[in-house]
C-alpha cells in the first residue's frame, strides 16, 4: 500500500508539473508573440521613416553630375550644393549617418569608395580629419556579407530600397539602400541611410525580464491554488475509487463471485464526474464477469483469423516477384518493384517476366476494393494477364481477351485498373496497353522525369466486348520508365490532403539519377514523412524499369 500511496503522489506532482509547463509556455509565447509585434512595429516605423529620409534626398541630387564626380575625380558646385543638402538631412532627421558610396567588390578592406557623407558642426568637431571623404576609400571595413549588399544594389536590377540590419562596434544599425540613377537610368552610386536599433533591444530585453518576473509570480500563485483544488476534487475522490477497485480485484481472483463495487461503499457525493466515475464502476463490475468468458472466446477466433490473414499475405507476398536483382546476369536494364498493402491483403499487383529472349513485360495494376476479395481477384487477372502475354501476341488483344474472362466470373462486381508494357531489348520499342490505369513517367537519359501521356482505356472487368489498342514508345539506353498506383498519388495527410502528381514528379526529377531500387525507397519515404501518422488508406504499389542499354541481336537469336 506504501507504494501506491507514492504513486498517488506522482500523479499530484504530473499535474502540477503539466500545469506548470503550460503556465510557462504560455507565458513564453505571449512574450514572444508581444516582443515581435513590438519589433516589427518599430522596425516598420523605422522603415517608412527612413523611406522618406531617403526618397527626399534622392529628390535633390543630380545623378549625371555625380556621375561626372565621381568619374573626374573633381567637386562640382551641384556636389556642393548636395553635401548642403544632406548635411542638412543629417542635422534635421533622427539618423545616424548619411552617405553616398560607391561599392566596388566584396573583399574586406577597400571594397568601398566614399563620395559624400552627411554631417554636422559637431560632427566636423569630432571627425574634421576624417570627414573629408571624397574620392577616398573608405576607413570603415565592410565586411563580404554587407559589402555584397551594396554591389548587389549597384549592379542587379533592382531599383526600389532595400534594408537590412547589421551589427557594429556601437550596436546594431538598420540601414537602407537606394541607387542614385542618372538620366539614361543608369546606377551611378548607392544613397545609404543608417539609424541605430539599440534602444530597441534595450527596450525587448527589460520586456523579457519583466514577463519572466511576472510569470514566476503568476504560475507560483495559481500552482498552489490548483495543489489544493485538486487535492479536494480529484485526489481525495481517486484514492478512494482506487481502494473499491483493488479490493474488486483481490475479490474476483477468488473462487466464489467477487463483490460488486457499490456507490453506498465509495461514499463520494461530488455532484460531478468523480460521482458519476464511481457509479459507473460499480455498473461496470457487474458486466465484467460475462464480458470475460464472451472475450475468450472472441480472442480465440480472432488468433484464428489473424493466423489465416498472415498466411494469405505471406502466399501473395511469394506471388509477386520479390527476389531482387531479378535478373543479375543481365546487363541491358535494371527493374526494381514494391507493394505495400493497406490492410493484411491488398488488391495491387505487380509483375514482370521475360516473354521470349529479347522482350521483357511489366504489369502494374490496381484492384478496387480492398482486402480479401481484392486479393483473390488479383491473383486471378494476374495470371489471365501473365498467361495470354506470348512472343509477337498484340498486347490490345491480351487486354481484349483478359476482359472477357474476367467479365464471366465476376458477380461481386469489381474491376481493375491495369497498365502492361512489353519491352524489345534489341530495338529499345515499347508496346504499351492502358486500360483505366495512371499515366507512367519517362526520364530521358541525361534528363528528368516527366509525365507520359497515353490513352487509358477502359478498365478490366467493367464492360464484356471492350477492345484495347496499344501503343508504342521508343526508348534509348539510360532512359526509366516509373509506373505505379493511385495509392502513391492519393495517399492523405492529417489535413486530408493528397499526395498528387506534382509532389510526385518533383521527387521523381530531383531523383532522376537514382537506381531502380533507391529511386522507389527514396519516394516511398517521401509519402510516409507527408503522410505522418495517418493510418495507409490504399495500397501502394511502384515499378521502375531503367533501360540500360540494347542487346545484340545475335545475343537474342
Amino acid at each position: 500500500m506504501e507504494d501506491k500511496r507514492t504513486c498517488r503522489h506522482k500523479l499530484s506532482k504530473k499535474v502540477l508539473l503539466v500545469c506548470a509547463a503550460f503556465c510557462f509556455f504560455l507565458s513564453l509565447v505571449m512574450a514572444a508573440f508581444g516582443a515581435v509585434n513590438y519589433f516589427r512595429g518599430m522596425m516598420g516605423q523605422y522603415q517608412a521613416y527612413m523611406k522618406g529620409i531617403l526618397q527626399y534626398a534622392l529628390t535633390e541630387i543630380d545623378g549625371d553630375d555625380l556621375e561626372n564626380c565621381i568619374f573626374t575625380g573633381r567637386k562640382s558646385e551641384d556636389y556642393y550644393r548636395t553635401q548642403e543638402i544632406i548635411d542638412r538631412i543629417k542635422g534635421i532627421y533622427d539618423i545616424e549617418y548619411i552617405y553616398i558610396v560607391k561599392p566596388l567588390n566584396t573583399n574586406e578592406r577597400d571594397n568601398m569608395l566614399d563620395v559624400m557623407v552627411g554631417s554636422t558642426e559637431y560632427d566636423w568637431e569630432l571627425y574634421q580629419d576624417t570627414l573629408e571623404v571624397f574620392g577616398k576609400l573608405t576607413g570603415d571595413v565592410y565586411s563580404s556579407r554587407v559589402a555584397a549588399l551594396y554591389l548587389e544594389k549597384m549592379q542587379g536590377d533592382d531599383k526600389e530600397i532595400s534594408y537590412f540590419i547589421d551589427k557594429t562596434s556601437f550596436g546594431y544599425d538598420y540601414t537602407g539602400l537606394v541607387p542614385i540613377l542618372n538620366s539614361t537610368g543608369e546606377k551611378v552610386a548607392v544613397l545609404a541611410v543608417d539609424i541605430s536599433i539599440n534602444e530597441i533591444q534595450r527596450n525587448l530585453t527589460r520586456y523579457v525580464e519583466t514577463a519572466a518576473a511576472g510569470m514566476i509570480l503568476l504560475t507560483g500563485v495559481f500552482l498552489a491554488g490548483m495543489y489544493q483544488w485538486l487535492k479536494n476534487r480529484i485526489l481525495v475522490p481517486i484514492s478512494k475509487i482506487q481502494t473499491a477497485a483493488e479490493e474488486f480485484v483481490e475479490a474476483s481472483r477468488r473462487e466464489d463471485d467477487p463483490e460488486l463495487l457499490r456507490f453506498e461503499d465509495l461514499q463520494i457525493r461530488s455532484d460531478d464526474e468523480m460521482q458519476v466515475l464511481a457509479e459507473s464502476l460499480a455498473a461496470m463490475a457487474e458486466d465484467i464477469k460475462s464480458f470475460m468468458k464472451d472475450l475468450v472466446k472472441e480472442t480465440r477466433e480472432k488468433e484464428r483469423i489473424s493466423t489465416e490473414l498472415g498466411l494469405a499475405a505471406k502466399i501473395q507476398a511469394d506471388i509477386l516477384p520479390c527476389i531482387f536483382p531479378a535478373f543479375p546476369e543481365e546487363p541491358t536494364f535494371d527493374i526494381f518493384a514494391t507493394m505495400n498493402p493497406a490492410k493484411e491483403v491488398g488488391g495491387d499487383f505487380y509483375d514482370f517476366f521475360m516473354v521470349d529472349e529479347r522482350h521483357l513485360a511489366i504489369v502494374v495494376a490496381d484492384v478496387s476494393g480492398k482486402g480479401v476479395p481484392a486479393a483473390l481477384f488479383m491473383v486471378i487477372g494476374k495470371t489471365l494477364i501473365k498467361d495470354h502475354t506470348q512472343p509477337g501476341r498484340d498486347l490490345g488483344e491480351v487486354f481484349t481477351k483478359v476482359n472477357d474472362l474476367l467479365c464471366e466470373s465476376n458477380r461481386e462486381g469489381l474491376f481493375i485498373t491495369a497498365f502492361e508494357g512489353v519491352l524489345d531489348l534489341v530495338t529499345g520499342e515499347l508496346c504499351f496497353v492502358n486500360a483505366g490505369h495512371e499515366i507512367p513517367f519517362i526520364c530521358r537519359k541525361n534528363g528528368v522525369f516527366g509525365p507520359y501521356k497515353v490513352r487509358p482505356g477502359f478498365v478490366l472487368a467493367g464492360m464484356e466486348g471492350m477492345r484495347y489498342q496499344c501503343g508504342f514508345l521508343q526508348l534509348e539506353e539510360g532512359d526509366k520508365i516509373f509506373q505505379y498506383t493511385d495509392g502513391v498519388t492519393e495517399a492523405a495527410n492529417k489535413e486530408k490532403k493528397l499526395y498528387g502528381m506534382l509532389r510526385l514528379e518533383k521527387i521523381l526529377v530531383q531523383n532522376s539519377r537514382a537506381g531502380a531500387a533507391e529511386l522507389l525507397a527514396v519516394i516511398k519515404e517521401d509519402i510516409d514523412a507527408f503522410v505522418g501518422d495517418e493510418e495507409q488508406f490504399d495500397d501502394i504499389t511502384m515499378l521502375c524499369l531503367e533501360f540500360r542499354e540494347k542487346m545484340k541481336e545475335d545475343r537474342s537469336e
